[in-house]
């Protein structure tokens, strides 16, 4: 399948209302590009594999939708058989109305002609397996080698927005949990996303797992990795809410109930979530906390110990540090 790419040169403050206006005209799932810093509410919702800042906001963003088109060159919009000077003619009248009563910037156009786009197994050509210590991570389309063969072996495929355990920030969370899980271990998951960390930490014999995430999306990514190794329903829970201001959601994942507590998320976030997660520790459970650029460690370290936990240990990996705390017994 081929699709043609149209192109705007917009600003940031105009991109919601331009995807509004050409969603009218059935052009949907709009591509956005822009430089613009992560404001709290995102910053709250990235829980794995988080890059680091971008470069500095320009004031320009692109926008992009695509546009299905047949082996004959024909193109189809809301499953209607259209011309590109249509589709053209009809997206510059929308953004000319919008003109009149807002800032759109530019407002430019670039048509191209994509190849195939197939967003899931476009991923197959850049994650292969990996092996972090004794664990090896493994996608559903390739086989285990034999210099692999007495590793542990996680079966998990990239999503259009979960982790995989290649960033580093997911890694030291992983060599984290081995030390610690054993057979009795419970363990919550503060921002699950694939489910990954709780994986893994069943995969070493942890008891049972809750995942908390924001993102509807990560309930079916956990669904689907935990039927990829094997994990059965009572043995890993989910649950969709933000556990740091919903006492309803603090409620149902329960007080004083997990050996182990793992957050893999921004500094920021780590310092609001802490105090909290406090009252769902058991005495004597361990934090495991990572997703912390290195300027940020003591910041970090501060918020631990104010909610009256003990650093144990600080670990490293790049730019990123993992800390791992303990509740008093």
């Amino acid at each position: 399948m081929k699709w043609k790419k149209f192109r705007i040169k917009t600003i940031p403050d105009a991109e919601d209302i331009i995807i509004s206006a050409l969603y009218d005209l059935g052009l949907e799932g709009a591509q956005i590009e822009d430089k613009v810093p992560l404001t709290a509410l995102e910053k709250e919702q990235m829980f794995v594999d988080i890059l680091p800042e971008g470069p500095e906001d320009d004031g320009v963003a692109y926008l992009s939708f695509f546009v299905e088109e047949g082996d004959d060159g024909a193109l189809f919009l809301k499953k209607e058989q259209v011309t590109e000077q249509k589709i053209l003619s009809c997206v510059r009248e929308a953004l000319e109305e919008l003109r009149v009563f807002c800032e759109i910037g530019e407002a430019s156009i670039e048509v191209d002609e994509t190849e195939d786009i197939d967003w899931i197994n476009n991923w197959k050509q850049y994650f292969h397996q990996f092996s972090i210590d004794d664990l090896l991570i493994i996608p559903s389309w390739e086989t285990v080698k034999t210099e692999d063969a007495g590793k542990k072996v996680l079966h998990i495929d990239p999503g259009t927005a979960f982790g995989t355990g290649m960033h580093e920030t997911t890694q030291l969370c992983i060599r984290q949990l081995k030390k610690y899980v054993t057979p009795r271990t419970r363990l919550l998951d503060v921002g699950t996303g694939s489910g990954i960390l709780s994986i893994v930490a069943l995969l070493y014999g942890a008891e049972y797992a809750m995942g908390t995430d924001l993102d509807p999306c990560s309930r079916d990514a956990v669904a689907d990795n935990m039927r990829s190794n094997g994990i059965r329903p009572e043995q890993f829970e989910m649950m969709i809410g933000n556990l740091i201001t919903d006492p309803a959601i603090q409620d149902a994942v329960g007080y004083e109930k997990y050996d182990i507590v793992a957050a893999n998320i921004l500094a920021d976030v780590l310092v609001s979530l802490t105090p909290v997660i406090v009252r769902q520790m058991k005495p004597g459970a361990v934090y495991i906390t990572s997703g912390i650029i290195d300027e940020k460690e003591q910041t970090v370290a501060d918020a631990i110990r104010a909610a009256g936990l003990e650093p144990v240990e600080v670990t490293r990996q790049g730019e990123w540090v993992s800390i791992t705390a303990r509740k008093r017994a």
